[in-house]
């Protein structure tokens, strides 16, 4: 009776005390309980703040498992000579055609549109290097003349790169970055996003595109009947879709529709290369990782790895490509599913939507069915890519006849 007491007044005691007489009541927590908070928290300027409050959470933040990472901005630099050249672009061969001369075409107008493409996200990528690479960034502060007064703070923490704000992690073991704008310009009212995961090269990547994106109209008037060839609901039931699903509308060769999917497709393809290969400082520095994901503020591209394919990128190093700092892609097998026009819940119209499937043609052929394989298990990689409402028009998009693709190593 005597020790509970005394206990109680011990307690009544420590809780009556002023914060500054050592009653901070966080010194009565365990450290795994204040740890689970700091992995709460996750952003890293808010973590850095946290551990300029005391000596234990100074000690405390280096432990922290889970980190969210926002670039603020992109230091736009000029690009490498070879950047711009083009040199081993991919080449096309089609597997499956409905008809011979948008095959020729398409294959005609492929190394005049790659220069182009290449031309065109060399210095985005090239930028998204400096933001990455711990290297790019030091030589890009001392390239740039000196101020005649300080620089902003703001503008000092630019220059700071993941990998350097990451070094001081110890125990990271699941991390998010976010870039500030996805490396591909587009036009507005155009949709182009793209999935992709790696090990030490390309697993899978998923593209959804469509050439606009609008609002259906709410009066009646204004919202003719389409014909059954121009249009697809986004209901499993509808007649109309089905009648669609035997061939490949005419409308994906005319007007140099296959040429610009292609388009999308080799640009998403090496934004994602590049993103890849700049992550490798930072995966190399920390082998507890288990879980990476690189994401921007845009939505346009995400790139995942779980703990395997961290694990696979250690054991075998990347093969980077001679034209640019980038992941070289190997030989890739494609579905590309198209329809004219998709309707959303929601009365979301997706106009030349276009779905592309990819992964290297070796998993693709050892699997023995193709990219997607047959039944929901086989192809839930390309359903469950995106969220809502995207996730629905990838599914609609599935029913559709593909259009068989293959792309050489670049």
């Amino acid at each position: 009776m005597e020790e509970g007491r005394q206990e109680q007044e011990e307690a009544e005691e420590v809780e009556g005390r002023p914060c500054g007489e050592g009653g901070d009541h966080f010194d009565r927590l365990h450290d795994a309980v204040l740890l689970d908070v700091l992995n709460r928290i996750g952003d890293v300027k808010a973590l850095g703040r946290c551990a300029l409050v005391s000596r234990r959470f100074h000690a405390l933040v280096p432990l922290v498992d889970s980190v969210f990472v926002r670039v603020d901005c992109v230091i736009p630099d000029d690009p490498p000579p070879s950047a711009s050249a083009g040199p081993g672009s991919p080449q096309q061969h089609h597997h499956q055609a409905p008809a011979a001369a948008p095959v020729a075409r398409g294959r005609g107008a492929l190394a005049h549109f790659a220069r182009v493409l290449l031309g065109g996200i060399a210095r985005p990528i090239h930028a998204l290097g400096q933001i990455l690479s711990p290297a790019a960034a030091a030589v890009s502060r001392r390239a740039e003349p000196q101020p005649a007064s300080p620089p902003a703070p703001a503008a000092d923490v630019s220059h700071h790169s993941p990998s350097e704000v990451l070094r001081s992690f110890k125990e990271l073991r699941r991390l998010h970055i976010e870039l500030p704008t996805g490396e591909l310009g587009i036009d507005d009212g155009v949709l182009l996003k793209w999935k992709a995961d790696f090990g030490s090269t390309l697993g899978s990547c998923v593209i959804l595109g469509a050439s606009s994106v609008s609002s259906k109209p709410t009066s009646p008037s204004a919202q003719p009947e389409p014909a059954a060839d121009d249009s697809t609901a986004a209901s499993p039931d509808s007649n109309r879709e089905t009648e669609d699903l035997g061939s490949v509308p005419e409308s994906l060769y005319t007007n140099g529709g296959l040429k610009l999917r292609v388009v999308w497709t080799i640009s998403s393809l090496i934004a994602a290369s590049a993103r890849h290969y700049l992550l490798q400082p930072i995966i190399s520095n920390h082998a507890t990782l288990e879980s990476l994901n690189l994401t921007d503020a845009d939505g346009q591209g995400v790139l995942t790895m779980d703990k395997r394919q961290l694990q696979e990128l250690r054991v075998r190093p990347v093969s980077a490509s001679a034209s640019s700092h980038r992941t070289l892609m190997p030989a890739l097998s494609m579905r590309l599913h198209y329809a004219p026009l998709i309707e959303l819940p929601g009365g979301t119209l997706l106009k030349g939507a276009t779905l592309v499937a990819i992964r290297p043609s070796e998993d693709a052929l050892r699997e023995g069915q193709g990219v997607g394989a047959a039944g929901s298990v086989g192809t839930c990689w390309i359903s469950e890519a995106f969220e809502e409402p995207y996730r629905t028009a990838a599914k609609v998009l599935l029913k559709r006849s593909p259009y068989c693709l293959e792309m050489n190593s670049f």
